[in-house]
């Protein structure tokens, strides 16, 4: 016959819970990090392969409807209310084929996040546009005012081409870190057609929220080779 009142109550101890409890915290404190960061350099990723297609839509659009390009423009962007009927310029093609896009100065654009400053830094970034427009779902692309006549030749390389035909995409406008992407080895970061040996960890480092791009022709595409594979990650993943 079972005693009932000779039986313990089984349990954990205060101290054993405790333990587990701080067991878990450190194992917390040691992988959220990483998790957030994985988290937004894959969000980035996203956004930046998103926009790209947004952008080269448009270039396509307008190359159909209005017979401009990236080729063809022939005049500068200066106050964005250029219409591609009208007008060659990069504003034409964008105001004629992509709604909710806001335009912005070089002086405007600092008043965005609201610091009073907007400094995109990183490799690629070699001129400072002074044209931008905000997308309605916050990915900023700027490019250089007096870009015109962007084509690309046969056999040509992407830095054969005028500086003023480069630009970029912050796929989250001015809100930090506001640094492009680089290769795993940043001394691999160059303008280039090809991926190369260039590789970019899935890193706060590595993974910036700017990617260099290149405008010719009726196209759109990454300026630098890091750029290029965080493409090739992007769609890679798409995929899977």
């Amino acid at each position: 016959m079972i005693n009932l009142f000779s039986m313990k109550k089984q349990g954990f101890s205060l101290a054993e819970v405790l333990i587990t409890l701080g067991a878990i915290g450190i194992v917390a404190v040691l992988t959220i990090p990483s998790l957030i960061v994985h988290i937004n350099t894959t969000k980035f990723r996203t956004q930046y392969k998103k926009t790209l297609s947004i952008l080269n839509q448009a270039a396509l659009n307008s190359e159909n409807n209005y017979d401009l390009n990236f080729a063809s423009m022939n005049s500068h962007c200066w106050d964005g209310k250029d219409k591609p009927s009208v007008n060659g310029s990069m504003c034409a093609i964008i105001n004629g084929s992509i709604s909710g896009a806001s335009f912005y100065t070089d002086t405007e654009v600092v008043t965005l996040g609201g610091r009073g400053e907007y400094s995109p830094q990183g490799p690629g970034i070699v001129t400072s546009p002074k044209r931008y427009y905000l997308f309605a779902d916050g990915s900023l692309v700027g490019f250089d005012y007096d870009i015109a006549s962007c084509t690309l030749m046969p056999g040509e390389d992407l830095a054969d081409l005028n500086p003023r035909c480069y630009g970029f995409i912050d796929v989250n406008g001015t809100t930090a870190p506001n640094k492009a992407v680089q290769c795993s080895n940043p001394t691999l970061t160059k303008i280039s057609n090809e991926i190369g040996n260039c590789s970019v960890r899935n890193n706060s480092v590595d993974m910036g929220d700017i990617f260099p791009v290149v405008f010719h022709d009726s196209t759109v595409e990454p300026l630098t080779n890091a750029a290029r594979f965080a493409l090739y990650q992007s769609i890679l993943n798409t995929k899977d």
